[in-house]
């Protein structure tokens, strides 16, 4: 099954190019959704789209977060009749080299998770302060839910298209790492094979982080009432 890969951009300028170019030779199809970017990161999508046929661009009117773009991204290749459809960053914290293991893996599972927390996973060039939200994040966001998934931040992944149809997509409202949590935890929560394949998570060098107070704390207050929506079957 060949996957279409959901690449969602902000400001990327530097980083979009050389991402599309480098999955050229991944053997996948590839959406770039743009928030409008400042920048003229849709112009370049545009451009791209036009040279390679494997190549769409769905521009968005402003920036609403990750989750929102993504869920417009699922919308769209889910439309278009898309088997495998992936989440990946644009950074190059994402190895493009790695999309194919993932791809593999799903043979086996329904979502298969890129994971920076199992045996031969890990992260690059990151702070000590980093390293503890990001670890901390994943350990508690795990323990209050009571899943065994040990990367539950992470957006390295690869759903099958029956994972995204049988996820009430409409209700899901996180936009940061509470969004990865969520899809991940309804997964689970509805019974599919999850899978986690070891990814060295490396710090992007270009461009902007996206990273922001706001988005850690929506993950705190998110994941209790995830749990809670669970045990109450309104989830």
């Amino acid at each position: 099954m060949r996957a279409t890969v959901c690449l969602p951009t902000y400001n990327e300028r530097e980083n979009l190019e050389p991402m599309v170019r480098a999955l050229a030779h991944q053997g996948v199809d590839v959406l770039v959704i743009d928030d409008n970017s400042p920048d003229g990161t849709g112009e370049i999508a545009e451009r791209l789209a036009s040279e390679l046929s494997w190549v769409e661009v769905l521009h968005r009117p402003s920036k609403e977060g990750l989750g929102p773009a993504y869920l417009a991204g699922f919308r769209r290749v889910l439309a278009e009749g898309a088997e495998l459809v992936m989440e990946m960053d644009c950074d190059f914290s994402h190895d493009p080299n790695d999309v194919p293991r993932l791809v593999a893996a799903a043979a086996d599972a329904d979502l298969v998770l890129g994971s920076r927390y199992v045996p031969g996973g890990g992260v690059e060039n990151w702070g000590l302060v980093r390293r503890a939200i990001s670890a901390g994040g994943s350990i508690y966001a795990r323990l209050v839910l009571g899943v065994p998934v040990r990367d539950l931040t992470g957006g390295f992944k690869c759903f099958r298209r029956t994972v995204l149809e049988a996820i009430p997509l409409d209700r899901v409202r996180s936009r940061g790492y509470a969004f990865q949590i969520e899809l991940t935890y309804r997964a689970l929560r509805q019974g599919f094979r999850v899978q986690e394949v070891p990814i060295r998570f490396a710090d992007r060098t270009v461009g902007g982080s996206k990273m922001s107070r706001a988005i850690v704390l929506e993950a705190i207050w998110k994941v209790p009432l995830l749990r809670l929506a669970a045990m109450r079957g309104t989830l």
